[in-house]
């Protein structure tokens, strides 16, 4: 029996001085515009994976300082096979430092600054529609603490498992 499950994904709005940081990316259907992003790997929290995401794809240190928000949207490409249901934390973070020796992310041509207002403006370059999502939530300011997300130790732990056992 096949069990539908979404595929786990964050995000980080990052703002400096007005400004949003975008990485502009290669995909199936051409250079898209995103929220620094990407999945979640085994024995990371929510945080930590949005704190990779970010310095991999955009060579930024940051820092999460809040949820921003969770999302859900379905992405289907039916020439292709593809049927996926995303499942995206949002986190609101704070830029720390930047390493321009660091490489970024294979797909990624740049990271870059951009206005709110302007990223709005062009919904059709969006990788997907839970980019406007999280520039319309950091406008009207939704966040919340982030010890409203948890993460038990075994969640962090990568040491291999025996036969699968309930722990919902």
């Amino acid at each position: 029996m096949d069990t539908w499950k979404p595929s786990t994904t964050v995000a980080a709005v990052i703002e400096r001085d007005g400004l949003l940081l975008m990485i502009e990316e290669h995909t199936a259907l051409g250079l898209r515009l995103n929220q620094p992003a990407g999945h979640l790997d085994p024995g990371e929290t929510l945080q930590q994976a949005a704190v990779r995401e970010t310095l991999e794809e955009t060579a930024w240190t940051v820092e999460a300082i809040a949820l921003q928000g969770v999302h859900m949207a379905r992405y289907v490409n039916a020439a292709a096979g593809v049927d996926v249901t995303y499942l995206r934390h949002t986190f609101l973070c704070r830029p720390i430092s930047h390493d321009l020796t660091r490489a970024l992310d294979e797909g990624i041509v740049r990271a870059f600054w951009m206005s709110p207002a302007e990223i709005l403006a062009c919904p059709q370059h969006h990788r997907s529609p839970l980019v406007e999502r999280a520039v319309l939530d950091f406008l009207a300011n939704r966040r919340a603490d982030l010890d409203i997300v948890w993460t038990h130790d075994s969640a962090l732990d990568r040491t291999p498992a025996g036969p699968a056992a309930s722990g919902s």
